[in-house]
């Protein structure tokens, strides 16, 4: 498999899994620009110094997928000087403040009802599917912007994992790149510099204990099941990608090309 060309990554203070794409191997040999597309965890906790670096990168657009729970629970993104930032709230895996409140507050037995026996998994692969079968405006907006004007981009949600990631992966789809460089990029989000900090809300060993974190932790994973079952949800509604891009999106051979000049060298 290509290999993504090594970066000079920053460890950010406040902002996780942060991330250049630029150098992923496209199947007609080419590659992903650098300094042009980026993806990360909500920037509400950017330090000053975080900023300082996010300015440096000439953003023309933040994307923001998170919807309002999120924001809530989290604040809003740090402004940069000059940056458009736009909200398209995508389905959220967590299901919102719903979520977030049994993340925070949920009990072993609740848990273990809520996660336990696979559920945990079954419900990110069904949110996954969801995002690709329902939130088709939200992406042909996204990659339309991105062939108009809006490089460079960086794309993020909460974590930087799932709304981000799939997104990107489509982005990525679109422009070519090979399918196991996108599960590359997409597994990445599993370092352990990268991963969201689950917090809870109890201070005993008990609400970090090992049950309690293996029961949550396929919410909190980039694997690789998740991202299948959303490439398999484009062949099963559209057939293939080209018609999910047309069809789907609304994305035609033009709009493509135009991506592809603006994001690939």
């Amino acid at each position: 498999m290509s290999q993504q060309v090594p970066s000079t990554e920053p460890q950010l203070a406040g902002v996780r899994n942060f991330r250049d794409v630029g150098g992923l191997p496209t199947v007609d040999g080419r590659r992903v620009r650098q300094g042009v597309l980026f993806r990360s965890g909500h920037l509400a906790h950017a330090t000053e110094q975080d900023a300082g670096f996010l300015a440096s990168l000439g953003l023309h657009t933040i994307f923001d997928f998170r919807n309002a729970a999120d924001q809530k629970l989290e604040g809003p993104d740090v402004e940069l000087p000059g940056v458009r930032n736009v909200n398209l709230p995508l389905t959220d895996p967590a299901d919102g403040a719903e979520f977030w409140t049994m993340v925070r507050d949920g009990e072993i037995d609740q848990l273990r009802e809520i996660l336990g026996e696979g559920k945990a998994a079954r419900r990110m692969i069904a949110s996954y599917r969801v995002i690709i079968k329902e939130r088709t405006a939200e992406h042909s907006r996204l990659l339309r912007a991105l062939a108009d004007d809006s490089v460079p981009a960086l794309m993020h949600c909460a974590a930087g994992k799932d709304r981000a990631g799939l997104s990107m992966a489509v982005t990525l789809l679109t422009l070519g790149v090979e399918r196991e460089a996108i599960f590359a990029d997409y597994l990445e989000s599993n370092a352990r510099h990268r991963r969201y900090k689950v917090r809870r809300s109890g201070s005993s060993a008990s609400a970090y204990s090992p049950e309690v974190m293996e029961l949550l932790s396929p919410l909190f994973d980039a694997r690789a099941e998740y991202l299948t079952a959303a490439f398999e949800t484009i062949g099963e509604t559209w057939g293939s990608v080209d018609t999910y891009l047309e069809k789907g999106l609304g994305v035609t051979p033009e709009i493509r090309e135009r991506l592809r000049a603006r994001l690939l060298d």
